[in-house]
């Protein structure tokens, strides 16, 4: 099936071409006809499975000829749960959106950073991409208003709709009208998700894309038993012996993301932390010159676990465990992604292995496991 085949423009099926992009993923196969249609969508697929372009480029063809009804009154609003996220979704709807033969402003909007330069900017803009809380507080300057939103999107919904942001997304649904397209995207189908489903979605498509054997084969799964004060010298060990010119190491807390930058640094190693506490540019910096392949190593939190994507990754090093499963498998997802294979590393010290096999019974695989006493480090 081609991208032709699914009711897009020549001018979309012409910039997909140029970015060669020639055979929609499954998701985009199932979800792009049924957005077309206008109606909702439950979306369920694995990190790197091509969510973003299922929805985006429907609904750049559903805008074509409307114009913003008044002005900071938007026709799409996107909300996901990270600034990261929020910037590269616009991004995707910006270089999509500039192959359309009329006008169309996108914009995205988070926390972190001062509100000002966002309310100013709000004018005559189709489609908002925001995280919960700057978008509560634009709507509160009156700098931007919901009730003429058609199309609705949550990506990583489950992220979205947990007890963390329920509040502020009750607020949201408030000032939101009845009668509107709803999509939801997600990589898991969680309780959160399932129970939303039931009030938000009407008369529902539901879309569940099963991963394939050999896209999970793409992700090399290796545990290494390791004491707790020989993990530093082990990672530097590994990515020097490895050669790992691109790997991006998940810690369980800000303060051990900036621990082990510190020592890595110290020992020569090229590395850079980013998290909640580091501020926009900062972040953003960061993460550009990692994706562009000239920072070598990336240490984070759960932050980047979610919806980041990055091409060719080839490593990710999971320090220390996360408190869930499911962020386990998110933060695996980062690497082997769109047919490009990854080695997912983790180490387990003897207060993880219960959590370790908690997690595995989860994945539904085993882990490969290595004793780091055997290694010369």
């Amino acid at each position: 099936m081609s991208f032709d085949s699914l009711g897009l423009s020549p001018f979309l099926v012409k910039a997909l071409e140029a970015k060669n992009f020639k055979t929609p993923y499954p998701i985009q196969e199932q979800a792009i006809p049924v957005v077309l249609a206008k109606k909702d969508v439950l979306g369920i697929a694995k990190t790197g499975s091509g969510k973003t372009a299922s929805y985006v480029l429907p609904i750049l063809m559903n805008i074509e000829g409307k114009t913003v009804v008044k002005n900071r009154h938007i026709n799409v609003l996107v909300v996901v749960p990270t600034r990261e996220l929020a910037i590269q979704v616009e991004e995707v709807f910006k270089e999509f959106g500039e192959a359309l033969p009329f006008h169309f402003k996108s914009k995205a909007v988070f926390g972190g950073v001062s509100i000002n330069p966002q309310m100013k900017s709000m004018n005559n803009i189709n489609v908002l991409v925001a995280t919960p809380g700057r978008l509560l507080e634009l709507s509160r300057s009156n700098a931007v208003h919901l009730d003429a939103v058609e199309t609705l999107v949550l990506d990583e919904a489950d992220k979205i709709l947990n007890l963390g942001f329920r509040e502020e997304m009750n607020q949201i649904f408030d000032l939101l009208p009845k009668k509107r397209q709803n999509l939801l995207f997600s990589a898991t189908l969680s309780p959160d998700v399932k129970n939303i489903e039931k009030g938000l979605l009407s008369n529902p498509s539901i879309i569940e894309i099963e991963s394939l054997e050999e896209e999970e084969h793409l992700i090399q799964q290796v545990g290494y038993h390791v004491d707790a004060e020989k993990k530093g010298p082990l990672l530097r060990y590994l990515i020097k012996e490895k050669d790992m010119k691109q790997v991006l190491i998940f810690t369980s807390s800000v303060y051990q993301a900036d621990q082990v930058t510190l020592k890595l640094r110290k020992n020569g190693v090229n590395a850079r932390a980013i998290h909640s506490k580091k501020s926009q540019g900062s972040r953003s910096e960061s993460l550009s010159t990692f994706k562009a392949g000239h920072l070598p190593v990336l240490v984070t939190t759960d932050l980047l676990a979610r919806g980041i994507d990055i091409e060719f990754l080839p490593y990710v090093i999971n320090y220390e465990l996360p408190r869930s499963p499911k962020d386990f498998i998110h933060r695996i997802g980062r690497t082997g992604r769109a047919e490009n294979p990854g080695e997912a590393i983790t180490f387990v010290t003897e207060e993880d292995k219960h959590h370790f096999r908690v997690i595995q019974k989860k994945m539904k695989q085993w882990v490969t496991m290595i004793d780091s006493t055997s290694l010369k480090f």
